[in-house]
């Protein structure tokens, strides 16, 4: 009796932890087709929720992916935002469903965002989920926290239309170095940018908090006066006065552990793409509200996932900037200062024996390979193309700077067409010269086709006999005359995307989940033996590579012209 009573004991236990350990299911139904352009109405079933949200498309080059990453917004009855502590996280009403397509092992985004809360800041809770959209399976996904300002989030003072003078002005904001639109409170840093081979040095921020529909103009001069002051501090004579250089503006707690996540993911995007920040108020007391760096975002691409800006050379630095967008000189001038560099050095050490030990990581990595293991057939059958076979290893698609979207089109008619898309234009096409430039540039006449206005919002023309339908870059492109397309450059028979899309960035290819795990456990142990080399010099004989600031800026884009 006693021995049965043990026995059910341990299944008991087993199916408890098959429970707590089970991925949960989000349900989303549709009525409306949804795109990047504005929320739509749904509905959405996701453990305790089961109510209306909002949800559009989200993204930049993944829109073209074969699976979709989605902004959510929680709604009441009425349409209004509504708090919900979704799947057990805090309270909030702006929700993120990432999709990790174009990362094989589905942990890097979760990864980066866990360590950068163990080292003591706000950052995006996850949960591992599969999700179905009007019954369709759509694989795994990561629910997360977005970056907003709240209590439980990014937790700076809220800022009222009123707030436009005194004490009340400084604070909070949030702030982002990314791509943008017209929806963003933009401007551009008095301090050019660094990078081998960019085509402009100009950083660009965003106020992302408050939105631009809310942000006074007082407000928005007041920080970019600010962040004004910090960089142009940081670049100054005196940058390293304890009274009156950038400490004076800057956390540096903050920053030294940005550095070092950075540093360690070997993120393509790092510094330049994804990059937040927030200001918070002035003490009562006088004392400047500091900037801080992070939160931590968009990580699927870092920890040698990725094939260009050095990302899969293990040996490389972020901070020294890479040839696609410009990197702020700001983190090299603060490698500069000795003082800076001992602090991150004793930080490291620190982390290192506990956070960023070998153990500490390969646990995390072991425990997310077994969550998620019992749910990956599944998902590869979804997605077959993310994993190949062992003569595909052999002879991969060209990558890099050889493939867009960081490289070009392969040849058209009999013009060659060398790298350089999106950074350098299209060269002669027939007959046509098409100028440099792109994206700023603009295309003449193709043949007899005109060119109508709006690229990349439109589309292209026909080109040959082939029909281009808009779309891009939500589509892809498919064959352009008798020219074909290199495998995975387009889907066979439509518009859909661009088959083998991960091959545009991958660094590498598996066969297997199994594989994929043992790639990064491989790559982070010796991604940290590097740093381990390297940061252990930073109070003796370590010297950053220091590049000279350039003014590079882009032609004014007008617009496409509309050739007959």
């Amino acid at each position: 009796m006693k021995r049965l009573g043990m026995l059910l004991l341990t299944i008991l236990v087993a199916m408890s932890l098959m429970a707590a350990t089970k991925l949960p299911v989000v349900r989303i139904t549709t009525n409306t087709t949804i795109d990047n352009r504005k929320k739509v109405p749904a509905q959405m079933q996701a453990g305790d929720y089961n109510g209306a949200i909002g949800i559009k498309l989200r993204g930049n080059s993944s829109l073209s992916f074969n699976q979709k990453k989605y902004t959510i917004e929680l709604r009441d009855e009425k349409g209004n935002e509504l708090d919900f502590p979704l799947m057990g996280m805090p309270a909030h009403s702006e929700w993120v469903l990432l999709a990790p397509y174009n990362d094989v092992s589905m942990m890097r985004d979760p990864l980066a965002f866990q360590l950068w809360r163990d080292m003591g800041h706000w950052g995006p809770r996850t949960k591992m989920v599969e999700l179905y959209v009007d019954d369709d399976y759509r694989g795994i996904y990561i629910l997360s926290e977005a970056i907003k300002r709240g209590e439980q989030r990014v937790n700076v003072s809220k800022l009222k239309k009123t707030d436009v003078e005194g004490r009340e002005l400084t604070g909070g904001y949030i702030l982002r170095i990314d791509a943008y639109d017209q929806d963003d409170a933009t401007f551009i840093s008095k301090v050019p940018g660094i990078g081998e081979g960019i085509m402009s040095s100009q950083i660009v921020w965003s106020c992302i908090y408050p939105k631009k529909k809310k942000l006074q103009a007082e407000q928005f001069a007041y920080i970019q006066a600010f962040v004004d002051s910090v960089e142009l501090t940081i670049q100054s004579e005196h940058f390293t006065d304890p009274q009156w250089g950038y400490a004076r503006f800057i956390d540096v707690p903050s920053f030294i552990d940005y550095f070092i996540h950075t540093e360690l993911s070997l993120n393509a995007d790092g510094y330049k793409r994804s990059a937040y920040f927030y200001k918070e108020k002035d003490k009562e007391d006088g004392t400047i509200g500091k900037l801080y760096a992070g939160p931590v975002w968009d990580y699927n691409l870092a920890y040698g996932n990725c094939n260009f800006c050095n990302a899969d050379n293990i040996e490389a630095w972020c901070f020294e900037g890479g040839n696609t967008q410009p990197t702020p000189a700001l983190w090299q001038r603060l490698l500069q200062d000795p003082t800076f560099r001992k602090a991150v050095k004793m930080r490291y050490k620190a982390l290192r024996k506990g956070i960023l030990s070998d153990k500490a990581i390969n646990k995390y990595i072991k425990a997310q390979t077994t969550l998620l293991r019992p749910y990956i057939d599944r998902h590869f059958e979804k997605y077959p193309e993310l994993l190949v076979t062992e003569e595909q290893k052999a002879n991969p698609i060209p990558q890099g700077f050889g493939g867009f979207p960081f490289g070009g089109f392969p040849p058209m008619g009999n013009d060659s067409i060398p790298n350089g898309f999106p950074f350098g234009g299209f060269p002669p096409m027939g007959n046509d010269s098409i100028p440099r430039g792109f994206p700023f540039g603009g295309f003449p006449p193709m043949g007899n086709d005109s060119i109508p206005n709006g690229f990349p919002f439109g589309g292209f023309p026909p080109m040959g006999n082939d029909s281009i339908p808009n779309g891009f870059p939500f589509g892809g492109f498919p064959p352009m005359g008798n020219v074909p397309m290199p495998e995975g450059f387009g889907m066979p028979g439509g518009f859909g995307g661009f088959g083998d899309a991960i091959g545009w960035f991958a660094a590498y290819r598996v066969s297997s989940y199994d594989e994929e795990i043992a790639v990064l456990r491989e790559w982070l142990s010796n991604r940290l033996a590097f740093l381990d080399r390297n940061i252990e010099r930073f109070d003796q004989d370590f010297e950053p590579r220091v590049q000279e600031l350039k003014e590079k800026t882009m032609p004014q884009f007008n617009g496409f012209p509309f050739f007959q």
